[in-house]
């Protein structure tokens, strides 16, 4: 290692434990992280609109530089983004892993991933909420990137995180970042280079809990969780995972008053003590290539993948030691699992849909019975945005920029069929009566005219 986040609602709140300091904050009138001020994707008082176009109920937008996926963050009149600008400036392209051993054999690349040669500059943006105007920017760095990316993927697809005292940011293997948020850098941390499966590239973003930030680091090398210190960027405690790439965020989650981080993984999903690292609970089960990031409410947690097979897993936080294959699984199903895409916990019901693939279920989340059994919505193909939730409707923004506007149902009823000219893969965010969209080169403000 180098040096140096209504009713059903409030009921999810209370039984993940987040109620006494969530109400207490202004976070639930924000969008401080990527999965929303519940980490579930449900915005608590927001009410955006239903309906939009190219022509109607557009606010404003504004044209982003660069490159990324990470999701817009929202707090007060700020908004927060990430970004990776490829500069014209050209350099050496870094060894390959395989160069440091000369007996090892080629790097399997199916995808044809070439190494860059060009330095980029990874940049935090932040916009006035009111009128898209760039209030400042920041290079976090200019560098050659180690490695090359899947074509889906950038090399800003971790998203900021927020308090609103300071913005935390991780580009992974170029450093975490902590800025005020007048945009002034505080501390910085260099954790490595990750080795990524193929080079497919990176894509966790930070978690925020008080004074501690939580880091994963699932690599084809050491994998590693950090539990950094949120004022100074000093390490606080550090667990090694028998873990291959991973993509996935931990959520940090209270029982019985104990803090837990949990994270997902492709050998097992755990448990960890936020305070000292110990590991509590550990549960096998999953597939390869652990993306979604789990939810959770009433005592439960849920962690899913879909990689060469399809993996919904309930578990109990108040398990200890390894419950893999035990009583002590709530229920788990085999279908129906999310790729990309994080699940949306509305209240008692778990929304998720099939691969990338336009095909919702939706949950009991105490039961594991399906509500809505994966059926196909219209007018969308593939999603890599998580769907997210407010005002007792349901939003799954398309990679295509069609976003259905669903009511939250035990059945599958929908309201409105939204269409952008413009891809999307980044969450949006939902504050007040605004909704916030991040497409391939622009922000979108939605609010009704």
């Amino acid at each position: 290692m180098k040096s140096l986040s209504i009713a059903c609602v409030m009921l999810s709140l209370a039984s993940t434990g987040l109620a006494e300091k969530v109400t207490d904050s202004a976070a639930q009138h924000n969008w401080p992280h990527w999965r929303g001020p519940l980490a579930n994707g449900v915005a608590p008082y927001a009410d955006p609109p239903i309906e939009w176009s190219q022509d109607s109920n557009i606010k404003w937008k504004v044209a982003l530089p660069g490159k990324g996926s990470s999701s817009p963050i929202v707090w007060d009149n700020r908004i927060f983004i990430l970004t990776a600008i490829k500069t014209d400036r050209e350099g050496t392209a870094k060894d390959p892993p395989d160069s440091r051993d000369a007996d090892a054999p080629p790097r399997f690349n199916p995808f044809h991933i070439e190494r860059p040669t060009h330095y980029y500059q990874f940049v935090v943006l932040c916009f006035d909420r009111r009128g898209g105007e760039l209030l400042w920017k920041q290079v976090a760095c200019e560098v050659v990137p180690h490695e090359g990316l899947h074509g889906d993927n950038s090399y800003a697809s971790g998203s900021p995180t927020t308090d609103g005292r300071y913005l935390y940011v991780s580009f992974g293997s170029q450093g975490v970042y902590c800025y005020d948020m007048q945009g002034q850098l505080q501390w910085k941390r260099d954790l490595g280079d990750m080795r990524t499966r193929m080079s497919f590239g990176e894509a966790s973003t930070p978690v925020l809990h008080d004074e501690t930030l939580i880091v994963m680091w699932d690599h084809e090398e050491q994998s590693m969780i950090y539990s950094l210190d949120a004022a100074t960027g000093e390490t606080r405690w550090e667990q090694p995972r028998d873990e291959p790439t991973n993509w996935s965020t931990p959520l940090v989650v209270e029982q019985d008053g104990r803090w837990q981080v949990v994270a997902n993984g492709t050998n097992r999903v755990r448990s960890y003590d936020l305070e000292s690292g110990a590991l509590i609970w550990e549960c096998g089960g999953q597939t390869k290539n652990a993306i979604p990031s789990p939810v959770s409410t009433a005592g439960l947690v849920f962690c899913m993948s879909n990689r060469g097979g399809n993996a919904v897993y309930a578990m109990p936080l108040d398990a200890t030691g390894d419950i893999t294959d035990s009583d002590r699984i709530a229920w788990h199903r085999d279908q129906g699992a999310p790729y990309v895409q994080s699940p949306l916990l509305y209240g008692d019901r778990l929304y998720m849909t099939s691969s990338n693939r336009a095909i919702l279920s939706c949950l009991d989340a105490a039961t594991g019975e399906p509500l809505i059994n994966r059926k196909r919505l219209q007018d969308a193909r593939a999603f890599y945005a998580s769907p997210v939730g407010a005002a007792d409707r349901i939003y799954l923004v398309g990679r295509k920029g069609t976003c259905l506007v669903l009511k939250n149902r035990p059945k599958l009823e929908v309201l409105a069929t939204n269409k952008l000219d413009d891809p999307i893969d980044a969450t949006p965010a939902l504050v007040g009566r605004e909704l916030f969209l991040r497409s391939q080169g622009h922000l979108y403000c939605i609010k009704q005219d």
